[in-house]
């Protein structure tokens, strides 16, 4: 028996769940003949996997590069303080910046990991400076900017 996570669902679902992932829009009639089931088959499977909580939701997938640029850095957060207060008041913050399009807590050397779109490095320094570094308890940041994203 396979000791990993996908263990817990039969080759039917996996067909499915990548479906979903991969064209979240797809007909169901489209999707039960992708994975050979009967359209009524089909449903019920992704009303189960829907009641799991395996499917969380359908959403648009967005090209933030269009929306917020095509500049990209990681940012590497290291708080004064890592009370709960402290971490709720900068969670709450980086919430409302539209330009951090990911935000990590870490297990590392630093607290936190941000994912920031920009137009162009002068527009990097502006976010940085006017927004990330002015969030609650931040100590120092440290930003590495991408050249080439080979897999997202």
């Amino acid at each position: 028996m396979k000791n990993d996570i996908y263990s817990a669902f039969d080759k039917t679902d996996l067909r499915i769940i990548e479906c979903l992932r991969l064209e979240g829009r797809i007909s169901n009639s489209q999707l039960a003949e992708r994975v050979s089931l009967s359209p009524t088959a089909c449903a019920a499977r992704v009303k189960a996997l829907e009641r799991k909580g395996v499917i969380k939701g359908y959403a648009a997938l967005l090209d933030n590069q269009q929306l917020l640029g095509e500049n990209m850095a990681f940012v590497q957060v290291t708080m004064l303080s890592t009370s709960a207060a402290a971490l709720s008041a900068f969670n709450a913050q980086v919430a409302t910046i539209r330009e951090i399009e990911a935000c990590h807590m870490m297990a590392a050397n630093f607290d936190y990991l941000l994912k920031v779109r920009s137009v162009n490095m002068n527009d990097f320094r502006r976010i940085l400076a006017e927004k990330i570094s002015c969030l609650p308890h931040v100590k120092q940041t440290s930003t590495f900017i991408v050249m080439e994203s080979v897999k997202e």
